[in-house]
């Protein structure tokens, strides 16, 4: 169900949830995502435009921040509690990063658009 009324309420919690799953914000049946990044032109179930979206690097930055608070503190403790070899460890910890960035950045590119959706701001008016 789309919210085409200008003044319709947008809870942000329930389009988070569906963003972060690919799933289209305004109704939760149609793909957000036309490919891994880019966004669908309009969601084929109930025609919200997804490509007015404004993200930008933000997305990235969300994934840096998340990584760096994720992967610091296990490379402490890990350190910490096993003598794993220095080789060992250059191919661990950046693959690690890489996976999990991988893993993050469409969940959290559809979480910027979803904001920006439910807050109205750039072309979701």
């Amino acid at each position: 169900m789309t919210d085409r009324s200008p003044a319709g309420d947008r809870p942000f919690g329930p389009a988070l949830a569906l963003a972060l799953r690919g799933r289209c914000p305004a109704c939760g049946e149609g793909r957000m995502f036309a490919s891994f990044l880019k966004p669908a032109a309009a969601c084929a179930h109930c025609g919200q435009p997804w490509n007015v979206h404004s993200a930008d690097d933000f997305p990235a930055y969300l994934v840096i921040l998340l990584l760096g608070h994720i992967l610091v503190p296990l490379m402490i403790e890990v350190n910490a509690a096993l003598a794993i070899p220095l080789g060992v460890q250059a191919a661990l910890w950046p693959g690690l990063a890489l996976v999990l960035a991988v893993a993050l950045i469409q969940p959290a590119k559809g979480a910027v658009i979803a904001f920006q959706w439910s807050r109205r701001m750039h072309g979701f008016r």
